[in-house]
């Protein structure tokens, strides 16, 4: 049993690593809508910035929860860190949205690793039961790195300009590496032979990327029912169709078909589907509420979201100890998941003159729901989980809950790009520019581009406000149904116990069990020989003399066998 400070120093590398991805991805957060406009992207380019990143995240998920039953999970986890520094970096030089959105893509791998790969890593060090206790400090810091990210970004964005926002976590993260290599100790996987399922990886890939390619420009660049929409329909779900056979046919599976015959697992893939799209929504489309519908600058958008911050790691915090304490979960997650549907509700009254106070209390509410649900789905998953297994049961929890953050994004930005469109245009049907300041404004809204809505004429601003405010609010009605089938899910998951032991004990127990059942099968072996001999080789072998010589030897071996002081209370 390591004591509180082992572990604190066994988990120092992955605080930071965790600080350093939570930390660029919402240092940019508030800027988000600055670099758009000054890259001259559209609502579509928004969208994929912030999709490129995830779909990298989700499909590589899996993956790196595979690798981590497979091979060194150290390794692994610098692997990742390094690959997402990289990918920040490059980033702040890019020239284009397409060369941002691509870039993205390298980012998202990195951060696909630590999200899988810290969870994992977290389990082999502590038990379920005294998880939450440690995950509460872990929070804490990533609550500094959530609260602080978006105000840090916004005051270099408008002081020295977006670009800095990518440079800022990189001596963070060279120290992450260093600390991983120096305290972190993990045992390594005991599987001497490593097969990769590098198809199933390309097909799960090439599916959900040309799913979501279809969702995010069908209506716009190519009409639903088209000769392209039906090729990139047919083709995804020929890959999705082939990657489920696949996983089915592979000794080491991306995706392992068996573990749906758990319930525990089956349950929380579907509740994580609708707090994968309520988390990635208030994430990507809250800074553009504040930005383009109240006119806020970066800092302020980022001083606004802090409500929706604090109700999400004091939640998570809160709860975590709480759990850890008594042993219980279910009730919270009940709760959070009825405050989700709460949250996502109220999201869908935004217009962009909602006083602000009541805006902060919605965001204080589904911030607090998703904190109740979104960390307990992991652990539950994990305390139900074989530890063999136990890589690929925590990534594929994530992958589906990114994976429908990802699409639901997607089909949420391609709703809101519509709706603005419509409402700009009604409003906009009857307006009659009266200087030379508004007819550029409209040429620039009649572009696609993002607006910087701070220098549009008032008259124009407002309507453009409007439109946001509307557009950003009708995109939450879809995470309503969906947040209701998380309590369902929810509702019925099994009510087990936390285990008080480590992912490293249980994986021990396993192997050392494996070896009690082949040093039995080797005694076993040689007593059924004799038996066979004896029987075989005399006249009359099924007769009663020989079936006690059988019972003889039993019995016998069965003595050998037991354990000393084993012996029943004769003399």
């Amino acid at each position: 049993m390591r004591s509180p400070r082992e572990v604190y120093i066994a988990l120092s590398g992955l605080i930071m690593g965790m600080f350093v991805a939570v930390l660029s991805g919402t240092v940019v957060s508030t800027s988000m809508p600055v670099i758009i406009a000054d890259l001259g992207g559209d609502q579509s380019a928004y969208t994929w910035v912030i999709t490129a990143s995830l779909l990298a995240t989700a499909v590589s998920t899996p993956i790196w929860g595979k690798l981590a039953d497979l091979v060194n999970r150290k390794a692994l986890l610098q692997i990742a860190l390094g690959l997402f520094v990289v990918g920040t970096v490059i980033a702040g030089f890019s020239t284009s949205a397409e060369m941002l959105i691509g870039v993205r893509v390298i980012q998202g791998l990195g951060a696909g690793g630590l999200m899988s790969l810290v969870m994992i890593a977290v389990a082999l060090i502590i038990s379920p039961r005294e998880r939450g206790k440690y995950m509460g400090v872990v929070g804490g810091i990533m609550a500094f790195a959530t609260i602080g990210g978006p105000l840090l970004g916004g005051l270099i964005t408008d002081v020295f300009g977006w670009r800095g926002n990518f440079f800022i976590g990189v001596p963070f993260a060279v120290v992450a590496i260093i600390l991983i290599q120096r305290t972190l100790h993990l045992p390594k996987p005991t599987r001497e032979k490593v097969k990769i399922d590098y198809l199933g990886a390309v097909l799960l890939a090439v599916g959900v990327s040309l799913l979501l390619v279809w969702v995010s420009m069908g209506g716009s660049q190519f009409d639903w029912d088209s000769m392209t929409s039906f090729v990139l329909v047919g083709i995804s779900a020929a890959a999705i169709i082939g990657f489920v056979v696949t996983e089915f046919l592979v000794e080491e599976p991306i995706v392992p078909m068996t573990l749906f015959t758990n319930r525990t697992f089956t349950l929380a893939v579907i509740a994580s589907i609708s707090v994968g799209v309520a988390m990635f929504a208030t994430s990507v489309f809250l800074a553009q509420y504040f930005q383009l519908a109240r006119g806020a600058t970066p800092t302020e958008s980022g001083l606004m979201t802090i409500p929706m911050i604090v109700g999400q790691m004091g939640a998570s915090i809160g709860i975590g100890a709480l759990v850890s304490r008594f042993g219980k979960w279910k009730g919270w997650m009940l709760f959070g998941s009825v405050l989700i549907i709460a949250g996502v509700s109220l999201m869908a009254t935004l217009r962009y003159d909602t006083d602000f106070f009541l805006v902060s209390v919605y965001m204080v509410v589904l911030g607090a729901g998703l904190g109740m649900v979104m960390q307990n789905l992991t652990l539950i998953v994990q305390n139900d989980t074989p530890p063999s297994q136990l890589g690929a049961a925590s990534s594929n929890v994530n992958f589906f809950r990114s994976i429908a953050g990802t699409i639901g994004v997607t089909i949420m930005g391609s709703v809101l790009a519509t709706q603005v469109t419509s409402h700009i245009t009604d409003g906009l049907s009857k307006f009659t520019p009266t200087s030379e300041a508004e007819v550029d404004a409209l040429k620039g809204l009649a572009s696609g581009n993002l607006p910087k809505v701070g220098e549009l004429p008032d008259a124009i601003r407002v309507i453009v406000e409007g439109a946001y405010g509307q557009g950003i609010a009708d995109v939450f009605i879809i995470a309503i149904p969906l947040a209701v089938l998380s309590l369902i899910a929810i509702a019925f998951l099994p009510n087990k116990s936390l285990s008080t032991k480590n992912a490293a004990q249980s994986l021990a127990e396993e192997a050392e069990g494996a070896a009690i059942d082949l040093a039995e099968a080797e005694i076993a072996a040689p007593v059924t020989s004799s038996v066979a001999v004896i029987e075989g080789g005399r006249p009359g072998a099924g007769d009663s003399g020989s079936d006690a010589s059988a019972r003889g030897i039993s019995r016998a071996s069965s003595r050998d066998e037991r354990p000393s002081g084993a012996a029943g209370g004769g003399k």
